[in-house]
């Protein structure tokens, strides 16, 4: 059975398109408000995983399965002490054509209370031809909160012909710990130019992503990500031929890797990991993604991307 979201406040309507509160109640993590307005809708199962796991499972779509044209989509999201929430979506987020200069966006905007942990697992952004799309997330956490981000985009709708087709694409993630001090500030800009297009630029990758791990309950996962870039990136680009001086003709003929990932810490003492990742396809990515997450079952109750 799945509870529809309410409205509430005329306060709240007018301040955000959507509102998620999660709480403690009686031991358990809880959604106490939610509300939104078109276009968003937020759909929260009364459970989902096994009963001895504590976590609530937020599901973001909007009508239409998509973002036109001049659409916002502004949304607060407040994960409270003790707590755990997944914030995910049913497909992946379609931002259709643009008219004229109209840009569609969406804003995030989540606090992590002490001891909680926040996932945001959505499918990749699918932008149309000609489409226009900026996206901010920031993200507030205690010293001991925990996220797991993940932010990716495709090239477009390959079966059309459409690869890296839109005018614009932007996303924004900061992460601010203890108030306002800065963690993570991070944007990605691709923009078509007149001298070269995005898809010249991408050099036949499909998909670009980004993998933020933070926080106490995320220690093993960091370590076994970075050890798994570090393993896979060597053995990918590990050639014999390296330390000879070769010409082109002599030289061994490489192809391009389908999947590229690098991995670096940040933040104090290690705090944070950040995994980057280019591929050749959509389902690579997901691959990646429910390998490197599977162990988070145990805190969530079902595998990510499973």
């Amino acid at each position: 059975m799945l509870l529809l979201v309410t409205l509430e406040t005329e306060r709240e309507r007018d301040m955000e398109t959507g509102l998620v509160v999660v709480k403690k109640i009686r031991g358990k993590s809880t959604v106490t408000r939610c509300f939104s307005k078109y276009p968003l809708k937020f759909i929260v199962p009364n459970k989902a995983g096994p009963s001895n796991i504590d976590a609530v499972w937020i599901y973001s779509l909007t009508y239409g399965g998509g973002i036109v044209s001049g659409d916002i989509v502004s949304c607060g999201l407040e994960v409270g002490d003790g707590c755990t929430a997944v914030l995910t979506t049913q497909a992946s987020t379609k931002v259709y054509k643009s008219v004229g200069t109209k840009c569609s966006e969406q804003l995030l905007e989540a606090k992590i209370g002490s001891s909680s942990l926040l996932v945001v697992i959505p499918d990749p952004v699918t932008c149309f031809s000609t489409a226009r799309y900026s996206q901010k997330q920031v993200f507030r956490l205690m010293s001991d909160s925990s996220l797991v981000l993940v932010d990716w985009i495709t090239g477009g709708r390959h079966e059309s012909g459409e690869k890296w087709d839109f005018n614009l694409y932007k996303s924004t993630n900061h992460i601010f710990l203890d108030g306002d001090q800065p963690l993570f500030l991070d944007s990605v800009l691709l923009e078509q130019e007149s001298i070269t297009s995005v898809a010249e630029r991408m050099q036949g990758y499909q998909v670009i992503a980004m993998v933020i791990l933070v926080g106490p309950k995320l220690k093993e996962i960091q370590h076994q990500v970075q050890e798994d870039v570090k393993r896979m990136m060597s053995k990918q680009f590990y050639s014999p031929f390296s330390s000879l001086r070769c010409n082109s003709k002599t030289a061994p003929s490489r192809t391009k890797p389908t999947l590229i990932a690098s991995c670096s810490s940040f933040g104090p003492k290690g705090l944070g990991v950040v995994v980057r990742i280019s591929a050749m396809t959509t389902e690579s990515v997901y691959e990646f993604l429910r390998y490197h997450l599977s162990s988070m079952e145990l805190l969530l109750g079902m595998s990510p991307y499973c």
